[in-house]
């Protein structure tokens, strides 16, 4: 009995210390709505009359549209700033979703803006749109360099649609997104020398500097000055390169004072090496063990040209880093039990928390999905830490035939019969991950503890 209650208490203490952190999602939803609607509250405010005409009309619609446009692209620097508040706890795939849906928000409205405001001239000059588009972007102020942001504005989002995205290299996909803080900066003038919200209201005019302003200050500190001090503190390097198994290799770094830079197992950082082909692009790679003092892992598997490249990383490469992001931590664990389920390279992230991740012997299973028994990366290590740990390791290996294990709802009741009291931590390819998130939901498992990280950025 005394030991009964004693791992009763141990277990709630446990879960004492795994408590997850409520999202903060929905306030910032509604922060942003609220945002939205204190827009349109500018616009009714400076509107003393709703006009009778057609080309009143279309004006009037054309400022809104363009007051929402500049709100929207607000929004979109913010998500671009990796804000730790939003990485670490919304999640940075999620928080990548709201930057893309934002982006597409903010350029439609742009150009129902330009639109609508050169249709709506138009027709109270009694002229054509082509005429008055020269004349708009010749005579009235700070047009010129809003006409060259809107350009560069289409052009990012031209080459962020997912058929031409796919068809880029990443590197060069990168560069030019980042022509949208140059459209930004060139297109923001030209709202405080035409918009009649602004022309002649200080306060106005006051509040829409303080939000640009903040977002510029966000993304400053955290796109510049926060890398730059972790990297000159931290001053990371390579430290060797091990195959760990046919196209996988382990990269450590070592640096100093490592644990202040706040990492935690299933998190990542943004790695940059400056070696040769290598130096201008940063790519996401997960910890694959808990970060030491003086030491941190990535194990990486090649599939395209910058992972493959690591391999042959040389001892003493500098090492740029930026992070530590994601919110795949212990901290989103709501029950006493857990499924780990990973594919791939998707084991880099779930090996770390495999070792780390509170709770008692027997809570722990993690399923570990390959094509082939060679592609078992770091298997010597998870059979040590299941052996430790008193957990649960299964492997779902192809057949020597080639016939797949296929994850279903039925197999996972079979491996774990109360699957839906569990919390799942899952990541590896989108395709098993799609396959893995139906079995689960069929299985019973509810959407809010299925615990998922894209890296497809």
């Amino acid at each position: 009995m005394t030991t009964i209650q004693h791992g009763r208490a141990g277990r709630r203490q446990a879960m004492r210390r795994i408590r997850p952190r409520r999202s903060p999602a929905a306030p910032l939803l509604v922060l942003a709505w609220t945002g939205a609607a204190g827009v349109l509250w500018l616009w009714w405010l400076n509107t003393p009359a709703v006009a009778a005409t057609d080309a009143d009309r279309l004006v009037n619609a054309g400022r809104i549209t363009g007051l929402l446009a500049g709100y929207a692209i607000a929004l979109v620097i913010v998500q671009m700033a990796r804000i730790p508040a939003l990485e670490r706890r919304v999640g940075s795939d999620r928080v990548v979703r709201w930057h893309a849906r934002t982006g597409r928000y903010a350029l439609t409205l742009t150009l129902a803006h330009v639109a609508l405001i050169l249709y709506g001239y138009a027709l109270q000059a009694d002229t054509g749109i082509v005429a008055q588009t020269v004349s708009v972007v010749t005579d009235y102020p700070r047009m010129v360099e809003a006409a060259v942001g809107t350009l560069l504005l289409l052009l990012v989002g031209l080459v962020s649609a997912g058929a031409v995205r796919r068809r880029m290299r990443y590197e060069l996909w990168y560069y030019l997104h980042l022509l949208t803080y140059a459209a930004v900066y060139l297109t923001f003038w030209h709202q405080f020398a035409t918009g009649s919200e602004f022309v002649g209201d200080a306060t106005a005019r006051s509040a829409w500097y303080a939000l640009y302003l903040t977002v510029g200050a966000l993304l400053l500190w955290y796109r510049v000055i926060t890398p730059v001090r972790l990297n000159l503190r931290h001053r990371m390097r390579v430290e060797s390169v091990v195959q760990e198994s046919p196209g996988v290799v382990s990269v450590l770094i070592r640096g100093r004072r490592l644990h202040r830079m706040g990492a935690e197992a299933g998190q990542f950082f943004r790695w940059r090496f400056l070696a040769k082909g290598l130096r201008w692009s940063a790519n996401p790679y997960s910890l694959s063990a808990p970060p030491r003092p003086d030491l941190l892992r990535i194990t990486v598997k090649a599939v395209g040209g910058h992972s493959a490249a690591l391999a042959g990383l040389r001892p003493g490469t500098r090492v740029w880093a930026e992070g530590p992001y994601g919110a795949m931590t212990a901290a989103r664990r709501s029950r006493g039990k857990v499924l780990l389920l990973a594919g791939g390279a998707g084991i880099t992230p779930l090996r770390a928390l495999f070792e780390t991740l509170p709770g008692a012997s027997g809570d722990l299973t993690l399923l570990y999905r390959a094509r082939t028994v060679e592609e078992l990366a770091l298997r010597d290590e998870l059979e040590a830490i299941a052996d430790a740990r008193g957990a649960q390791l299964l492997y779902a290996v192809n057949s020597p035939d080639g016939r797949r294990p296929s994850i279903t709802a039925k197999m996972l009741r079979r491996i774990l019969p109360d699957i839906a009291r569990h919390d799942v931590y899952l990541c590896g390819p989108p395709g098993l991950a799609e396959e893995s998130y139906g079995a689960l939901r069929e299985a019973g498992v509810p959407h809010r503890r299925i615990h998922h990280e894209s890296f497809e950025f």
